[in-house]
Formats: structure tokens, C-alpha cells, sequence
């Protein structure tokens, strides 16, 4: 059988080659950017926020390269709002609490102390009781947009001496974030100092604080944070931060709806991905830190668990009068928790 071949123009061949360059992966990428982290190199949860950079590439065909960057490396952590929105860096992956200072209602949506008892309730809140748009009314005048919001899950809770009632954390020297998560555990009569996460462990070691509010148990445990604050209370019942996965509003309103798309799916993927894998992560450091007989793994009734939240309760109404956003944020997220029946009318 003869085989007709098709002559093509030089020029036309040419045109030819340079679309199939075009299609061909390494001369995909069309996107490079940076997101800074809040995690440290070294904690569990930094190689899973790598990942999702990895799978973002995949699925992008190569048009999106990201690289995280640890806290830190491009500008403190505090800073890391100001530094996207001027495109110093791409985008952030970060408890949005860290900004209170400049709108209280940072704190209301990043870390709602005592609202939150297990990651799921505050993903339906984010993707579909309106946590989304009112955090994108939020960002977008300091030139932000969210992608999502994930968690490192409920935070466990650090102590050298035992703790099993909300009344044991009178007088309690412990550290605790800025802002509203200092003001609740005030109210419940500890004294929260302000630290940063790098001095937790020899702040514990050396007896200059007796408590933390720190991270995860998993973390806690491979950091050997258990070696002497052996009266770890697991599930915690405080602080469950959002981790705001953001990038630059300019930057996000020209990308074609494809790749807005791609962001989106990956980051609810994403935030999956790392509840599972931590609640993995902290079933074993559990299992072991429990087989220690120098580790005593409190876990509060459900009693005093209500208690706490209903001291946090007072200082979300008070934070609510802080600023026209905070109080948005305040009737936002009481009005999901009541009608998903997880906090009284």
C-alpha cells in the first residue's frame, strides 16, 4: 500500500516544531513563585506543604512551579501579609492570627480558641458556611486572595505538672500566642507569656514556663518535648490555627480559570492530606508516649472541655467590638456554629 505524505513549508514546519516545544513539559512553566511557611524545615508538617507544591506542578502540567520556603527565610513571620501583597513573595502558608494587630479579626478566623473540636467543622464553615468570602473581604484591600484553608488539627497542650480541670490552670506560666489566645487563658487565670515557638523547648527544659500551647502531639513528641513536660493533655482543647494557604491577589486575577481551578481542588486536597496524615502521626507518638511510664497523657472530660469554651466564649464577644471585620467575623462564625448544633442559641 502506498503512504501519501503531506509536504509542509519550511515555515509551516517551523510554526510545527515550536507549538510541540510549546506542549512539551520543560517549556510549560508559565508561573514561578515563592510561598513562605510558617512551619520550621524540620517539623513533620513542612514536607506535606512541599508535597502539595509537587502535586500543584503535576497537575498544572509544569505551568506552576512553587517552592516553600520555611519561616523565616524571606521575611519574619509576622510580615509575611505585607511581603505578598507587595509580591516579595508569591503567597503564604500561615496562621492568619499572626496579623491581629492589624485587624482583630485575623484572630476571630485564623484561631478561634475553643470553637473548633475537630478539623472537619471548620472546613464545611470555610468552603461552605461562608468562611471564604468573608476572609477574601478580609485579605483583598491588603492585596491578598485565599486559596484555601487547611490545619495542622486540635493542638495538644504541653505541661510539666498535672492538669485535669480548667480550675488546675490558675497561676500556670505557660506560653501562649499573642492576642487572643493569651486573653482566654488570662481569663481562665493563667499567665501566658509571649515566646516564640524556637524557645518553647528550652523554656520547658529549664523551668521558665510550666505549660505550652505549641503544636501538634506527633511534633511535640519527635521534638522530645515529652521528656519533661510528661503531662501532655491529647486531644487538646484550645487551639485548632488555620493554616491560610494565600497568594497574591494580582497575581491570582490573571490566571486563566484552569489554573484558579487547579489551586483550589489541591489546597481542599491539601488540607486532607494533612489532618490524615497528622492524626497517623499523632496515633503513634501517642501509643509511645503512653507506654512511657515517665508520661502521663491527660485527656479532659467533656465537662470541663465546655467550661473552657465557654471562658473563650467571652472573649470572642469582647474581640467582636474590636473592628467592623472582627465583628463580621464574630456573628459569622457563632451563627454556622449554632446551626450545625455546636454551640448553644
Amino acid at each position: 500500500m502506498t503512504k501519501n505524505f503531506v509536504k509542509f513549508p519550511r515555515a509551516t514546519a517551523l510554526s510545527l516544531a515550536a507549538m510541540a516545544a510549546l506542549a512539551s513539559p520543560l517549556a510549560a512553566q508559565e508561573h514561578q513563585w515563592t510561598f513562605q511557611t510558617s512551619a520550621q524545615a524540620g517539623d513533620n508538617f513542612f514536607a506535606i506543604e512541599e508535597e502539595w507544591a509537587e502535586r500543584v506542578k503535576t497537575m498544572s502540567s509544569g505551568r506552576v512551579e512553587i517552592t516553600i520556603v520555611p519561616v523565616g527565610s524571606v521575611v519574619a513571620h509576622g510580615e509575611t501579609l505585607d511581603a505578598v501583597g507587595a509580591g516579595i513573595l508569591q503567597g503564604h502558608m500561615t496562621d492568619p492570627s499572626y496579623f491581629s494587630g492589624k485587624d482583630p479579626a485575623f484572630a476571630m478566623l485564623g484561631n478561634l480558641v475553643g470553637a473548633w473540636s475537630d478539623p472537619q467543622q471548620m472546613f464545611n464553615y470555610m468552603n461552605y458556611g461562608g468562611g471564604m468570602e468573608l476572609y477574601n473581604e478580609l485579605v483583598n484591600p491588603y492585596g491578598l486572595q485565599i486559596l484555601g484553608a487547611s490545619a495542622t488539627g486540635v493542638e495538644a497542650f504541653l505541661s510539666t505538672r498535672p492538669l485535669n480541670t480548667v480550675d488546675d490552670l490558675k497561676g500556670l506560666k505557660m506560653r501562649a500566642p499573642e492576642g487572643m489566645v493569651q486573653e482566654v487563658f488570662a481569663a481562665a487565670g493563667a499567665a501566658p507569656v509571649n515566646l516564640p515557638g524556637s524557645e518553647v523547648y528550652t523554656s520547658l527544659e529549664k523551668g521558665v514556663i510550666d505549660a505550652a500551647d505549641y503544636t501538634v502531639f506527633s511534633t511535640n513528641h519527635a521534638q522530645g518535648m515529652h521528656e519533661f513536660a510528661n503531662y501532655p493533655i491529647y486531644p487538646g482543647f484550645h487551639s485548632m490555627p488555620v493554616v491560610d494557604v494565600s497568594m497574591n491577589k494580582e497575581i491570582y486575577d490573571n490566571l486563566p480559570a484552569d489554573l484558579k481551578e487547579i489551586l483550589a481542588v489541591s489546597v481542599r486536597d491539601f488540607a486532607q492530606d494533612m489532618v490524615a496524615r497528622l492524626d497517623m502521626a499523632n496515633a503513634v507518638a501517642v501509643a509511645e508516649a503512653m507506654a512511657d511510664p515517665k508520661v502521663t497523657v491527660i485527656n479532659w472530660s467533656d465537662e470541663e472541655r465546655a467550661k473552657f469554651r465557654g471562658i473563650a466564649q467571652t472573649q470572642w464577644a469582647q474581640w467582636a467590638d474590636r473592628s467592623e471585620m472582627a465583628g463580621k467575623a464574630y456573628e459569622s462564625v457563632s451563627a454556622y456554629l449554632i446551626s450545625a448544633g455546636l454551640l448553644a442559641q
